[in-house]
């Protein structure tokens, strides 16, 4: 199908799929709730509007670096029942109107994956324009991660996922390896090879305010052998390697 290849790194992002309030996990690689979201603030949508069109976009992902999990450890307070908040040093508990609530947020941590995008060429064209030029800060899960670097790495490409296969790899070379291998996630079965599959509670129905709502999919992960030499390395390395295959206004 055609498709755009978009890229995904920050020092912090974080995809939450099943969080309770105190305990807000992240999955290992962008949820399609997540890339439907970013793609939905690119081109300005409210909270509520229509996501026929988006949620008929194929995701393949490509992890580049899985980066180290992080958890951070945060207090919430203010105005929850007394015997649900922490205690304090002494053995009491605080007012309500004073108490926190301590939570954990999981992160990703210098992680790094490029995902295609496979869609209707329309759409693609607008989502491309949207993503260079967003209408609304975007943001890798959490308003706290935005992203670092080029959004969008290839356009008008004749077959986005198999460009997976050939784009360079943002991760340093594994010293002596002549190949790497990389976990790829498909939302739909792949062709070849015999995937883990993954039950995610993900895919947007709404993001209406008061009438949040998604439905179950399966996510598909293969691995695929690559080249070592596709490894571009960090930072402007890489950048230096985007701009080699794609031209500078790929890097921009």
């Amino acid at each position: 199908m055609p498709g755009i290849l978009i890229h995904l790194c920050a020092p912090l992002q974080s995809f939450g799929e099943h969080s309770a309030f105190t305990e807000r996990d992240t999955h290992p690689r962008p949820t399609r709730s997540a890339l439907i979201g970013l793609l939905a603030a690119a081109l300005g949508r409210r909270r509520g509007a229509e996501l026929r069109d988006l949620r008929s976009l194929r995701f393949t992902i490509r992890t580049d670096r899985p980066g180290v999990r992080l958890v951070d450890f945060h207090t919430v307070g203010g105005g929850m029942p007394r015997e649900q908040t922490v205690p304090s040093a002494n053995g009491t508990r605080k007012k309500e109107e004073t108490a926190t609530v301590v939570t954990r947020r999981h992160y990703l941590s210098d992680a790094a994956f490029t995902v295609a995008i496979d869609g209707e060429p329309g759409l693609l064209a607008t989502l491309t324009a949207a993503l260079q030029a967003p209408r609304w800060p975007l943001y890798l899960g959490r308003r706290a991660c935005p992203p670092a670097g080029p959004l969008v790495v290839a356009t008008d490409l004749d077959d986005a996922a198999a460009a997976l296969a050939t784009f360079p790899l943002h991760r340093s070379r594994p010293y002596g390896a002549k190949t790497v291998v990389v976990d790829v996630a498909h939302d739909r079965p792949p062709a070849d090879g015999h995937p883990a599959r993954h039950r995610l509670v993900d895919n947007p129905i709404s993001f209406g305010e008061y009438q949040r709502e998604w439905e179950a999919r399966t996510e598909y992960v293969t691995t695929l052998t690559l080249p070592a030499e596709l490894c571009a390395g960090l930072g402007t390395h890489w950048i230096d390697a985007l701009m080699a295959v794609r031209g500078p206004e790929a890097a921009a």
